[in-house]
């Protein structure tokens, strides 16, 4: 299952209680996917985290596990609720109480990749949906919760780095000097899915590599961050977005000059939040 599905790199030993997860870096687009869109290759992977996993492919080396989708995030997006069901995408779903994702057409099956393009001529059966969720969500988000019970066993927190890239023109929009806009944004949902000490040391250590980080602004998080991140219970989840014109060509989906520099970057930051010990009884009393 895991061949076809996802990827998890473990370590030889775990020497930390983090995990590394990479939800939208898939690239297996199946040839029938492809010749159910209207759209082409590459419209499609406009909305993929491309090379994500590979900026944060340090992770096993330093003894905390990577975890990767392979199935693209055009075809099912894990970082959504199985409930997100788009009425006007899929057969058979009612319109009620639509989330502002939902409703621009990037549920749990996306109706449309960036800039609004949208994937399909028609409708998807509901029976599709439910397969694609069956096929590829459950078990991602299975091996998620293993990996992460497994850290939270061994060291007794959790904390999950779910990695993600971001458009720069979403950067741009912000209305920030150029000079100022944040390479890395990191999200907790406003303190919800993470200890406060845990996001302080993690934001620490992509600022001690050079890289200007901000906090919840564009993105605080979303499905991953809010179902796995319950700090009360010795779980964290923060959310990770890159840069993507920091190590890619944007237009054509390639990596540029940058990509290597950047990687090596990120591997010390990896090093860095290896080296993350939580003592849950401290975390409790806060």
């Amino acid at each position: 299952m895991s061949d076809t599905v996802f990827s998890l790199e473990m370590p030889q030993e775990l020497s930390a209680g983090v995990v590394f997860a990479s939800p939208h870096s898939g690239s297996a687009y199946s040839a029938a996917f492809l010749a159910r869109s209207v759209l082409d290759p590459l419209q499609l992977r406009s909305s993929e985290d491309a090379f994500v996993h590979e900026l944060f492919s340090a992770a096993p080396r330093f003894g905390m596990p990577l975890l990767r989708a392979l199935a693209p995030r055009a075809y099912l997006d894990l970082n959504r609720s199985t409930e997100e069901l788009d009425p006007a995408l899929i057969e058979g779903v009612t319109k009620r109480n639509q989330n502002p994702r939902v409703a621009s057409g990037l549920g749990v099956v996306p109706r449309v990749v960036a800039h609004g393009r949208a994937i399909y001529r028609g409708k998807i059966s509901q029976a599709e949906a439910n397969r694609r969720i069956e096929t590829y969500w459950r078990p991602y988000h299975a091996a998620l919760q293993q990996v992460l019970d497994d850290a939270a066993s061994a060291f007794g927190q959790a904390v999950l780095i779910d990695c993600h890239s971001m458009p720069h023109e979403a950067l741009a929009a912000s209305g920030r000097r150029p000079a100022g806009l944040p390479e890395v944004v990191l999200g907790d949902r406003f303190g919800a899915a993470a200890h406060s000490d845990v996001m302080d040391r993690v934001e620490q250590a992509f600022v001690d590599a050079g890289l200007r980080v901000a906090r919840n602004a564009p993105f605080a998080g979303a499905y991953i961050t809010q179902a796995y991140g319950r700090p009360s219970r010795g779980q964290h989840a923060i959310q990770v977005e890159i840069d993507r014109s920091l190590y890619m060509d944007e237009v054509r989906i390639r990596k540029n000059a940058n990509f290597e520099s950047l990687q090596t970057v990120l591997s010390d930051v990896v090093a860095d939040i290896a080296k993350l010990r939580l003592d849950p009884l401290a975390l409790a009393a806060e």
